[in-house]
């Protein structure tokens, strides 16, 4: 039977500490540069409605170095769901490839995707949350702290795609996750409701960062405006004053806590170039994990072949 990964909680908890140690073991394989070939003579669809610098040079480099061919598909080559119906995608590609990954707008049309493929279909990013980003970040704290046990990780800014992934983790993984963002900039009610009803973690939605911050292990940001809202930039730029994390906001968790971002950065919006250069940013780290982390993904969803 095919699985896909459209959501972090789309795994069991043993799942997800299987493939933090199978990308603990690949990062080192591929340091090492070993032959390294479980995807020869497959190939993998990727379908972008969203273009992006990290997502595509990691997939195509990490299914590449394992013996694969990643054919990319622009949002001219394919407009998923205007110029073809998605379900006709999903079953054309699956006849083409071995497995498919989507960066996406609309959520629904991942679920669609998957439902009519008949490969593994893998989630690089919707509108309402982003899965692959998180396992590698959650795979970074645990390689940077040697442990997941006690986190708190606060995430500072708009309650978008990254918060809805950090609150389905919540679900599989205990931790300590507070979201601090301003009226108005909420995570979504069913998603935040979904991660407490387990009783698994600690979630908390707040609008003081710096109350948010205290005692953090690990404070996160993303961008206030992310792609497709980008009309909204001055209005956000308004409604997110006071929630840059910047060196005082790092200060006031009163301990030698990590800075993490998804990346793209807009530095001197919701972050400092002090912060993002600073010992406690481990940023890119993060952003190489990206990598080891999808290789694992898509090794566990393909059986490891």
């Amino acid at each position: 039977m095919k699985r896909d990964f459209l959501h972090i909680d789309d795994l069991t908890a043993g799942e997800i500490r299987q493939i933090l140690e199978l990308a603990r073991d690949l990062k080192a394989r591929f340091a090492r540069r070993e032959h390294f070939r479980p995807f020869a003579n497959r190939s993998l669809a990727m379908i972008f409605a969203k273009p992006s610098a990290r997502t595509r040079v990691s997939f195509e480099t990490g299914f590449a170095w394992m013996g694969g061919h990643a054919v990319y598909l622009s949002p001219q080559d394919i407009e998923i769901g205007k110029r073809e119906a998605v379900k006709d995608v999903a079953r054309v590609l699956s006849r083409y490839n071995d497995l498919i990954v989507a960066r996406l707008f609309a959520h629904a049309n991942i679920r669609e995707l998957a439902e009519y493929a008949t490969v593994p279909v893998v989630n690089a990013l919707t509108d309402y949350n982003h899965p692959c980003q998180v396992m590698a970040d959650i795979f970074t704290i645990w390689e940077v702290r040697g442990r997941l046990d006690d986190l708190k990780v606060t995430y500072v800014g708009d309650g978008n795609n990254m918060v809805h992934s950090w609150l389905r983790l919540a679900a599989r993984l205990p931790l300590h996750f507070v979201c601090a963002c301003p009226e108005g900039y909420l995570p979504e009610a069913a998603t935040v409701e979904q991660a407490r009803a387990t009783g698994l973690s600690r979630i908390e939605i707040l609008h003081d960062p710096r109350a948010a911050v205290d005692q953090a292990d690990v404070v996160y940001t993303d961008v206030w405006a992310s792609m497709g809202r980008k009309h909204e930039t001055e209005a956000r730029q308004r409604a997110f004053q006071g929630f840059q994390v910047n060196e005082a906001l790092m200060a006031a968790t009163g301990r030698d806590s990590l800075f993490m971002h998804c990346l793209p950065a807009e530095r001197g919006l919701e972050t400092t170039d002090g912060v993002m250069e600073s010992p406690a940013s481990i940023v890119f780290q993060q952003a190489e994990n990206r990598l080891h982390m999808q290789n694992a993904i898509m090794l566990t969803l393909a059986g490891n072949p």
